[in-house]
Order: C-alpha cells, then structure tokens, then sequence
C-alpha cells in the first residue's frame, strides 16, 4: 500500500465532486493537488494543498475551501483529524487502523513492497563512469560509478527498461600516449633501456603488464616498425587490457554495464560524426563563424579563428559551440554529439549521463544537442558528482606508488570492502564534496552510517530468531504467522512511528527515481535504523515495550510482524544501493 497515493486518490474525489458542483468554466487541474508529508510531524500524518490548488479555478478563499474539504476528509473511517493551517493547507491524523492495515500489507507484499510499474517499461539509459581506458580505475571515477549504478537500480524499481551504459573514450591524444607509453614498456619488457616515459604519458606500473604481453605475442617484431605500423597494433591491446582492467575493478563494487559503446567505432566505417553533421546541416543548425573569447580560462576547442559552430543557443546553451575546427579535425563535442544521436536511433528518449564534476561546462551543450537531433522528443538528464577527499583518521591519503598519480579503486575495495564505499558515496548530494575516512567507515559505531543501517538489519534478524526460540511450539514465527499477527495491538506511539516510517519507503523510492538522487535512499535508510535502535533500546528501560514476551504472545506476534516490515525495507533500501544486508554482524 502506497499511503500517499491511497490518499492523493481519495483527496481527488472529494476536489473532483467540488469542481462538479461549482460547474466552473475555468481550467480545473485536479491532478496538482499534492499530498505529502507535512513538515513537522506534530501537524499530522498527511498535508495537502488542495485547496490552495483549486481556491481560484473555484473562485474560492483558500481557507474557506479548506474548511469544506476538511469537513468531508473527516467523515472518512480512516482519518482521524482534519485540520487547516496557515493559508489553506489541510493537516490529516490517520486512524491507528490505517497504519495496522498499512503494516499488513507490507507484509503481503513482502519484497515486492516499495516497488512499482510507474515507468510503465519506458526505455532509459543510464550512462555512468565512462573513464577513459588508461589505466585503472581509480577513486575518482568511484562515484560516479556507484551514484550511476544506484540511479539506474532506482529506476529499475519503479517499473522502468533500464540499459546501463558505458562510453569507451578510445579515440584522441590520451589513447595515442597512452599507446606511446605502453611502446616504451614494450621495449623494456625486451631488456633494453628504455629511458624516461614519453613526455604527457603514463608512468605507472600497471603498463608493465601490457609491455609484456605484447612481446608475448609478437616477440621483438614491433621493435623496428615505422610507427604508422607498430602504433595500431599497441594501441589495440592497451585499450583492450586496460577496459579488461576497468570491468574487472568494477566487478569488485558489483557493477555491470549492458552496453559498451566505443568512440572509435563511431569514427569509423560509416562515420557516424560525418553523418550526424550532415544531419544538422539539412536543419540549418550548423555554421561557418567565429566564437566570441569566452571569459576566464580558454577551453581547448576554442580558436580565434572561422569554425563550424552548432547553433547551440537556439535550444538554450549560452553561445554556440565548435564541432569542426579550423583545420577540419572534429572537436570532443562532435563526437559526443554523435554518440548521443546513436542513442536515439537506438530508441532512449530518456537518458541519464553522469559526469564528473570537471564537466560542469558540458551540461547545457549536450542537452542542446540531444534536442536538436531529437526534434525536442528526447530528455538528457546529467547528474555531477564532486571530488572524493580520502582520509585516514582525518589525514589525507597519500598517492599510489604502483598507479603513480592516483589512489586506486582495487586498493580501497580490498582495505574496507565494497558495503561501505558503495553505501558512503551516496550518503550525499551528488553535487557536494565527499570525505572518506578509512577510519571512520570501518568502525562498529553508530557515527559510521553503513554500519548503523546493516546493524539495524542484522538486530533485526536477530529479534525474529530469538522470538522464535523464546516462544512455544504453538505459536509459530513465520511469515503466515506474522501476516495474521493480531496488529490493532500496536499502540505504543514508538510502533506508530516505526509503521509510519516504512509507510513512505514506497514515496522515497519514487522520489529518488524521479529526481536521480539516491542520496534520499541512503538518508531515509539512516532514520529507518535510528527509529528502530531508539524503539529497542526504549525495550531496555521499558520490559512492558519488549518485541518478545511469552507470557503474551498475541501482542509479541504483533511486534514481531512490525520488526519483520523493518527487516524487510532495510533490505529492499539495501539491496537498491547495492549494498549487503546482513543477517549478523562480526
């Protein structure tokens, strides 16, 4: 049961007879009418602003209409109260009735609960990390990796056809230094002085590998090769262990994509660059012109210098922006615009990018493009993740030897584990800059937000296997026996909440989905945990309030039924983000 929607449902007949009668000529938009959570618990149960709504299509004052909405609401057998506050909002207490009903049905749903078909199967593709094949991953590509995963699991849940996607950057100067460094290895796998990496290349270790395996396959027959040659052939099998390197660094997160997708590819054979130009060219979006000096630092795709410029303005860019440079070489943005019109052959009008925060300045050009090719039909939503700072006890973490220049993905997941990077880098806006601390992430305390969440869970598990122990053989806990559990038995205003807060586990996935920000999963998970360590420990000081009582077993079934509903939304939160849900902790 979704209470909201029940709700929203219930409101909307009592506006609709309302507009009925009033027989308004207007425009009367019912399905504006909101219900959601009021912002201060002590006000109610539900809050909607219904009447603010449909006050002026009613030529209707807003607390007057509010006052006869309120006096219809409080006829209906579940709502208690019905009050109106401040301008016209409309303040609902619900029934203890409600909510045992409510608790029911989660239970009846049991893994399903909290999942819906909203998206209707509509396709999405959600394109996340996207590193260039360099080298491994490191942890600056891990937020991105796990808020994309996230997002995409989000929109799984909510009945959406979710492809995840993942662009190989192969093509550009990185890919050629990074096949000049790999040439370098290569000779020194042969056992020759090789001297210093090429100047702009890449100096770790992990190319070593690469070197090595090209002399096993090709033994020293590279060596004399004219560079036209030898340069395909490196570059190749450094873009191909490298991607090798990268899934399997990801699979330590669990992190799968469907698709990949290749730069390289879209500038070859047809060339799918040429061809989408073409197609802004027939719509008179491109242009011969030159750019204005754009202020502060100076992009590389800038030249004071005639170009072919996409008329990015007109679908709400700042200025228009370079596709083919002076020299008649395509710029990045060529070939991202032709990877994105790939997608909307291939049938995603709905797609999701998430970036790093360095391309902050790409927003507003990509979607232009997306609604120019698309005629305006497709969405592109890009999500920005901000800089992860490591820690270790406050300090930051030195760089790795073996990568060179960065701290690697592998080396965090094999010191603390995937649970905690995974449930930590959605722990904030995506947006916000992000510290994490080894120390503070491993710890068995209620200050480290991973642990505090899988502890409830595992207490959890914990309760049922007690109760079970503790209770005779004629009464059962299972999940037939919980489903009938006496539930009108839960009065203590500590269950109340408990029940209230799994009530808008189904509102918080929606929400998450619908804006991409699984931040608000994470969170709500947090207070989920926090609500039921408070109800446990208040067991502590108050026997009476106990999960488990044999000398009553009707009420413990009743409390049990309400421990299984945590249990099962801590895991289903869980399970979204990827994260583990334990049944002990160690």
């Amino acid at each position: 049961m979704n209470v909201f929607d029940d709700f929203a449902t219930r409101i909307a007949t009592v506006t609709t007879a309302l507009v009925e009668e009033a027989a308004s000529e207007e425009k009367v938009n019912v399905g504006a009418v909101v219900v959601e959570p009021p912002r201060e618990a002590a006000h109610g149960d539900l809050a909607t602003n219904a009447a603010l709504v449909l006050a002026k299509p009613l030529k209707a004052r807003p607390r007057d209409l509010a006052e006869r909405i309120a006096a219809t609401l409080i006829e209906d057998d579940d709502v208690e109260a019905a009050e109106v506050a401040g301008p016209g909002f409309i303040n609902l207490r619900l029934a203890a009735g409600y909510w045992h009903a409510a608790l029911r049905s989660i239970l009846q749903e049991g893994a399903g609960y909290g999942r819906s078909d909203a998206g209707a199967g509509k396709k999405v593709n959600v394109e996340y990390v996207s590193a260039n094949p360099t080298g491994p991953m490191h942890i600056g590509h891990c937020r991105g990796a796990v808020v994309g995963d996230a997002i995409a699991s989000l929109l799984v849940a909510t009945g959406h056809a979710v492809t995840r996607e993942f662009y190989v950057n192969d093509a550009g100067v990185q890919i050629r230094q990074l096949a000049l460094s790999v040439f370098h290895r290569y000779h020194e796998a042969l056992g020759e002085d090789a001297g210093p990496v090429p100047e702009g290349g890449y100096p770790g270790d992990y190319l070593k590998a690469v070197g090595e395996e090209l002399v096993r396959r090709h033994g020293d027959a590279l060596r004399n090769q004219d560079e036209t040659e030898w340069l395909p052939v490196v570059r190749e099998l450094a873009v191909e262990m490298m991607l090798a390197a990268i899934r399997d660094d990801l699979d330590l997160l669990g992190i799968h994509h469907d698709v990949f997708v290749s730069e390289s590819s879209l500038l070859a054979g047809e060339d799918r660059v040429a061809a989408v130009l073409g197609v802004l060219e027939s719509r008179g979006l491109i242009y011969e012109g030159r750019l204005p000096p754009p202020k502060g630092q100076r992009p590389d795709d800038w030249e004071d210098r005639e170009q072919t410029l996409f008329r990015s303005t007109d679908f709400g860019d700042d200025v228009d922006r370079a596709i083919r440079k002076s020299d008649g070489s395509y710029t990045y943005f060529a070939s991202d615009i032709a990877y994105h019109f790939d997608k909307v052959r291939r049938g995603f009008l709905r797609m999701v990018n998430v970036f790093g925060a360095d391309h902050g300045g790409y927003v507003k050009r990509m979607q232009a493009a997306v609604r120019a090719l698309s005629g305006g039909e497709a969405e592109l939503d890009i999500r920005l993740c901000q800089l992860v700072r490591l820690l270790r006890g406050g300090v930051p973490v030195k760089m790795s030897k073996r990568a060179g220049e960065f701290v690697t993905l592998r080396e965090v997941v094999e010191e603390v584990g995937s649970d905690p990077i995974r449930f930590m880098m959605v722990f904030r806006k995506s947006e916000a800059p992000l510290d994490f601390d080894f120390e503070k992430v491993t710890e068995q305390s209620k200050d480290n937000p991973v642990f505090y969440v899988q502890y409830a869970h595992a207490r959890a598990h914990s309760v049922l296997n007690l109760a079970a122990d503790a209770l005779s053989d004629e009464t059962p806990v299972d999940d037939a026996a919980l489903r009938a559990a006496p539930l009108e038995r839960l009065t203590d205003e500590g269950e109340m909440a408990l029940i209230r807060a799994l009530a808008v586990y189904p509102r918080t996935v929606a929400a998450a989905a619908a804006a991409r920000e699984p931040h608000r999963l994470a969170f709500y998970l947090h207070d989920l945990a926090a609500a039921f360590h408070a109800h446990w420990n208040r067991g502590k000081e108050l026997p009476q309030l106990r999960f488990t009582n044999p000398d009553d077993p009707a009420t413990t079934l009743a409390r049990l039924a309400l421990v299984r509903g945590v249990k099962l939304v801590l895991a289903s939160g869980l399970a979204i983000l990827g994260v583990s849900a334990p049944d002990e902790m160690r």
